[in-house]
Parts: structure tokens; sequence; C-alpha cells
């Protein structure tokens, strides 16, 4: 999440309905100084919409796509609905609002409280949500980023809590594929390990929990360059937001066609992957093979 401008800051959901009326603008050879006189309001308002600052009202939206020449009601409809859900991103006041040591994670992790489907390929790690705490607290240990002990079990406290995503009345839908090495690497140690993967065997039981293993034998494969999500949404037109961490940063894919790419090579990766019952088949083979 982007700094703060006054008392606005800047939403990935904001940021991509913004873009998307640029686009529209500049197709139609509009500046944002017509703009802005269509919808009764100054250049710095529209410019501050379009980058995400403020929330957009409906009338506005509304007004504008008529004046690009927006026609198609079903596309205005899904701009609509994701500026509606931007609206509600920004009112939420989540519990991990109150945890400092969320950080950078923050804008994950309110879009996470959102999403209705999330999709993850992971080359290193089990994914957090299915995550046990022992694992959890390994990878605090084997981290630089705490300066007290008592910072790893909030870590440990943050992130079951996102956890309860996959549970409830609306449980998050949830795709996960992961390379083999990240279930043969020992977080933690083999007793440690050996828990994640039973508790990995059994989140994948739930309807809404899909777990894939890309194995060592299938040799080159399309998600070489790195883990990420896909964040996704129930509203139409509430396009998918990518997200990739890195070591000192974290990268947003709010573009539609960057998203595209991101979505290909999810489902490039997840082809080549074993089908959830085989991949079961071989957590557990890899969990009993864990001599403790």
């Amino acid at each position: 999440m982007r700094e703060p401008e006054g008392n606005r800051v800047s939403t990935v959901l904001g940021r991509r309905l913004g873009g998307e009326l640029s686009k529209l603008r500049a197709a139609a050879g509009r500046t944002q100084a017509q703009a802005a006189l269509e919808i009764t309001a100054t250049p710095t308002k529209v410019q501050k919409m379009e980058s995400g600052w403020v929330p957009m009202r409906d009338p506005d939206i509304r007004v504008l796509c008529e004046f690009y020449g927006v026609t198609d009601a079903e596309f205005v409809n899904g701009l609509l609905d994701l500026a509606k859900l931007d609206r509600e991103r920004r009112k939420a006041k989540g519990w991990w609002q109150k945890i400092p040591t969320v950080g950078s994670l923050a804008e994950y992790v309110a879009m996470e409280d959102v999403a209705t489907r999330i999709r993850t390929w992971q080359l290193a790690l089990v994914p957090g949500l299915l995550q046990t705490p022992d694992y959890i607290r390994a990878l605090g240990v084997g981290s630089d980023s705490w300066t007290h002990p008592d910072e790893i079990e909030e870590m440990v406290t943050t992130r079951t809590k996102r956890q309860a995503r996959l549970w409830g009345d609306r449980p998050l839908e949830f795709h996960a594929v992961i390379w083999e090495a990240a279930l043969r690497q020992e977080i933690g140690g083999r007793e440690v390990m050996r828990g994640q993967l039973e508790h990995l065997l059994h989140m994948a039981e739930l309807p809404h929990v899909h777990v894939q293993v890309l194995p060592f034998r299938a040799g080159a494969h399309h998600g070489v360059a790195g883990a990420f999500n896909i964040i996704s949404f129930a509203e139409q037109g509430a396009v998918d937001v990518g997200y990739s961490e890195g070591v000192a940063s974290t990268v947003w894919v709010e573009g539609a066609e960057a998203n595209q790419a991101y979505v290909r090579s999810f489902d490039r990766v997840a082809r080549m992957s074993l089908a959830p019952r085989d991949s079961a088949n071989l957590i557990s083979a890899i969990s009993k093979g864990i001599q403790l």
C-alpha cells in the first residue's frame, strides 16, 4: 500500500479501477481537464481518481464512461462493482491494522480478507494459509526480520488469524500449486516437517482447498521466475490482482495484461502438476519417508 496523501490512501483496487478509466479516457482522446468538467470536479481530483488516491462515486463512473463512449453495460457494471469493493475495503477496520509487525503485508492481508479466491504458486515454502504454527515459528527463527523473540510469536498469531479465511460461512477458495522441493525442505526439523505435511493433507480434504504438487520429474516449467499469488473477487469486473514478494520489496500486478500473464503461468504450471489425489499420495509418501 502506498503512503497516504493527506487523509487518503492509494489502494490496489483503487489503482486498478483508476487505471481502467485512464485507459478509456486515453482511447477516447480526452484530457483530464475535459473529464473534470463532465463530473464538476478539478483536474487534480481526476488525476487522484485515476491514481487510486480517492474512492470513486458511481455517478462519476457512469458519467465518465458515457463521456468516453463506453456502451457495454456489463463492462460498466463491472467497474461499478470494483468501485464498491474498493469503498468497502477503505472503510474496513480489520484486526491487522492493530498489529505493527504486519507492516508491508497490511495491504495484502486486507485484500485477502475481501477475496473470494486465491491461487498461489510456491517453489520453496508451504503456502502461508496452510502452514502449521510450528512451521511458521521455524520460519521466524530462520529469519533476520525480528529483534525480539516475542515478534516471532506475534508472526505466528498473525498468520494463524489469516487462516480463518479458510473456515466459516464464506470460506476462501484456495488453489495451491507447490513444487516438490518445498515439501522436502525440512523447515524446523523432521518432526515439524512431518506435522506440516500431515496438516497439508488434512487441509487438502476440504472441498474449497485444492492442492497440487509439481514433481521434480516434470522438468522445466513455467514457474521458475518465482512464487506469486493471484487474488480474485466475486464482483463482475473486479479483475484478478497479482502479487509477488521479493527480498526487499513486494510487487502488485495491477494491469489487465500483466495479470493475464500471471494467470496463464499459473494455469500452465497447474496443468504440469499432479492431480489432487496423486499429489496427496506424493505428500503422504514424503511424510512417511521422514524418519523421526
